[in-house]
């Protein structure tokens, strides 16, 4: 077998492959002799058929499949001699394919990109510290409250957070527009749920009352036909109820599935809750510091394949979440190709540190983070068990934990500097960049 490569971009190849006439018949034959076992020709008795009939009648197909098997198995002996990573399936393209002479074709492909990842020093971390103080506590149980708020009919004018029910109908131009118009809508006043100016029109509003608010429509609203236009809705009030907050009771103890009885009881899993959100919330945050200095100081290109495989994932995962009868390849691979490479070019990365560094997932950390994930159930004995008798589940926290054992060892050698913060502002999301 002759193989030469060429090198046409930083990562595409161009490799040749020349197989010998010998070989392929060798191949073609085998088939052959495998179908004359087994073929059922009138007037012959099984596996006495002559190799002249056979070959007649099989040879064609027999060579056909010969050869598409050759090139798969020459591509994979060709690129294993050559010590080529290939990042995706070879194009093939035949340059000689003629009965009797040498098989000679040209495979195409990307190779994955050959990079050491420095720079390690030059990344800046900072890692917050923080603690669950009592006040954080109780307007978490505030929180807790409000989520599980019930309203009762209330015999006095509308307040903001009261609950109103109300039939309405919209004109833009004097005119009824689609989907301006409802009735029987449970509105609380003050969520925001309503375009601006609606929901404060409506203060002070009583059961009964009809009120005509007059309001505009944001420039960026969603609906391009109604962005920026004035409207008007005519508004009847058919009930005003006001939130009612439960009492931290049994009753309402029993709604979160909480075994320990009491206020303290209570107090004690909510906190216990509290701390697990908040170390992950500062391990989050620390690992994208990491993440995002690892890709600055550490520029590659992607192979398109990879990207491609990336972005048709993503594709996907926006169906699956967001339902309707659109299909993956009918978004646009626009939508999908900063996120995609990100993380091609993290997958990359990291998995270069994890070769450099020699490192494998520590059995002692898989079994901690098990546990950790564990506490949140009723029985976490059971979540513990369940996961180590799933192997394709162990699989995924080994690769979270040879994840968070990447970030030390780039801690290690990074820059950090250590930030003492309120609970709120450490689990507070960071920001996405706004766009010029």
């Amino acid at each position: 077998m002759q193989v030469s490569v060429e090198n046409t971009s930083a990562l595409e190849r161009r490799m040749t492959i020349g197989v010998p006439a010998e070989r392929i018949e060798t191949e073609v034959n085998k088939r052959l002799q495998q179908t004359a076992r087994k073929a059922k020709i009138p007037g012959f008795r099984p596996g006495k058929v002559p190799m002249s009939v056979i070959r007649q009648r099989y040879e064609d197909g027999a060579r056909q499949e010969a050869l598409g098997d050759l090139i798969q198995a020459t591509f994979y002996e060709a690129v294993v001699e050559q010590k080529l990573n290939p990042a995706g399936a070879p194009a093939v393209e035949p340059k000689s394919f003629e009965k009797g002479k040498d098989l000679e074709y040209v495979a195409t492909f990307e190779v994955f990109p050959e990079f050491t990842v420095a720079g390690f020093d030059s990344i800046s971390v900072e890692r917050l510290s923080a603690d669950v103080a009592d006040s954080d506590l109780d307007n978490m149980l505030e929180v807790l409250r409000k989520q599980n708020v019930r309203f009762e009919v209330a015999d006095r004018a509308a307040q903001n957070e009261d609950q109103l029910n109300i039939d309405f109908i919209g004109k833009v131009d004097g005119e009824v527009f689609a989907g301006g118009s409802a009735a029987g809508t449970q509105l609380v006043l003050g969520s925001g749920r309503m375009i601006p100016g609606f929901e404060d029109g409506l203060v002070g509003a009583k059961a009964g009352e009809e009120r005509v608010l007059n309001v505009t429509f944001p420039e960026d609203y969603q609906n391009l036909e109604l962005a920026g236009k004035a409207a008007e809705f005519t508004v009847t009030v058919n009930t005003v109820s006001e939130p009612k907050l439960p009492e931290l009771n049994e009753e309402f103890f029993k709604q979160f599935g909480i075994k320990e009885t009491g206020i303290e009881g209570f107090r004690t899993e909510v906190r216990k809750n509290m701390e697990r959100e908040l170390r992950q919330a500062i391990k989050s945050k620390v690992k994208n510091q990491v993440m995002d200095g690892l890709l600055a100081a550490n520029p590659i290109e992607v192979p398109k394949a990879l990207l491609e495989n990336e972005v048709n994932r993503l594709r996907v995962q926006a169906v699956q979440q967001f339902g309707g009868n659109i299909k993956p390849d009918q978004l646009p691979a626009e939508l999908f190709e900063e996120q995609a490479k990100r993380r091609v070019e993290l997958g990359l990365i990291v998995a270069e540190v994890v070769k450099q560094f020699d490192l494998k997932p520590d059995d002692a950390r898989v079994r901690e983070m098990i546990q950790e994930m564990a506490s949140a159930y009723q029985e976490p004995e059971q979540v513990v068990a369940w996961y180590y008798k799933n192997e394709q589940q162990m699989n995924e926290v080994r690769s979270v934990v040879l994840e968070e054992q990447v970030v030390d060892t780039v801690l290690q050698k990074a820059s950090v500097t250590d930030k003492s913060v309120s609970y709120e502002e450490a689990v507070k999301p960071v920001e996405a960049p706004k766009a010029d």
